[in-house]
């Protein structure tokens, strides 16, 4: 099935958060109401580009796979300011394992791939894309820091869990690309 889109963004072969900044950039030539197709191939977009588009205001339409391409499909919204929400609570990297031992949790919003080649000791992972369904794992009474590569998965994932009634929510900044400890690695 063919679905129409007024502009195409290649970011095939690129991971996270390159999807996203180059959505982002191609969004200011979409004029408000038209449909843009994303074209990944990073399985974590599904999850991401939808995180976006709902934080900053735009429609996601969804994901259609075609040949190992994933095609996502965003409405440009008409009321976009432009200006992209971050979550406002954040906590450094070098803060965090101090933190996590007085009884908080650091959740991995990565895929699991990310995750079995190296995670801090001791963090629960579950991906972006199964954050939603997956929320019952989490204690609303805990402190819960957010991490991922970068910071930008951890930034919508943190806002998600507002969303949902988590008050004791902090996004981890810069992320694993940035970590500096030990890491652990599964089955190694």
């Amino acid at each position: 099935m063919q679905i129409k889109a007024d502009q195409q963004l290649d970011c095939k072969g690129i991971a996270c958060p390159m999807p996203i900044v180059k959505t982002k950039k191609a969004m200011n030539e979409v004029e408000d109401g038209q449909i843009l197709e994303v074209q990944a191939t990073d399985k974590g977009s599904i999850a991401d580009l939808k995180a976006w588009s709902e934080g900053v205001g735009h429609q996601y339409l969804g994901t259609i796979q075609e040949d190992g391409v994933l095609l996502h499909y965003i409405r440009k919204s008409s009321h976009d300011t432009g200006e992209e929400k971050k979550f406002e609570n954040t906590i450094t990297n070098d803060e965090v394992i101090d933190r996590a031992s007085k009884g908080g949790i650091i959740l991995d919003v990565r895929e699991e791939a990310e995750y079995a080649f190296g995670h801090i000791e001791g963090s629960k992972s579950i991906p972006m894309g199964e954050l939603e369904d997956r929320l019952d794992e989490l204690n609303k009474d805990q402190e819960i820091y957010v991490i991922c590569r970068t910071g930008t998965r951890s930034d919508l994932a943190a806002s998600k869990l507002s969303d949902k009634g988590f008050t004791k929510v902090y996004n981890v900044l810069p992320g694993m690309a940035s970590w500096q400890g030990e890491i652990s690695r599964i089955n190694g």
